[in-house]
């Protein structure tokens, strides 16, 4: 009977201890998305004879706004204090926004018709 015991523990064993020092664990800090909460950009898309878009967010906090065209190339970066911002030196075409706001970027696509 002693015998069994010791198999039963030992079979045991071999199951649950790999198991248990391989586990793989994933990171919540990297596995959890952040956005910039409320970010909304407005009008969008354009028209081509407005001067300004208005970029708002819920803590309405300084924005880092850089503004890259279709083969990526960045056409503006400021920062934005206020909401307001001019793009009245952009011509007809699709752009991409990427806004920092406490160190949370989002990208967005602005077209200008």
């Amino acid at each position: 009977m002693e015998k069994n015991y010791f198999f039963i523990i030992l079979f045991t064993l071999m199951f649950f201890v790999p198991q248990l020092g391989f586990t793989q664990t994933r990171d919540s800090n990297l596995s959890t998305q952040q956005n910039i909460e409320g970010l909304s950009i407005y009008p969008n898309p354009v028209n081509n004879g407005k001067q300004f878009i208005y970029i708002t967010s819920k803590n309405s906090l300084t924005k880092k706004v850089e503004i890259f065209n279709a083969l990526g190339k960045q056409i503006l970066s400021t920062v934005l204090i206020g909401k307001e911002l001019n793009i009245s030196k952009l011509s007809t075409g699709v752009y991409i926004l990427k806004i920092t706001e406490s160190n949370i970027s989002e990208t967005r696509k602005l077209v200008i018709k």
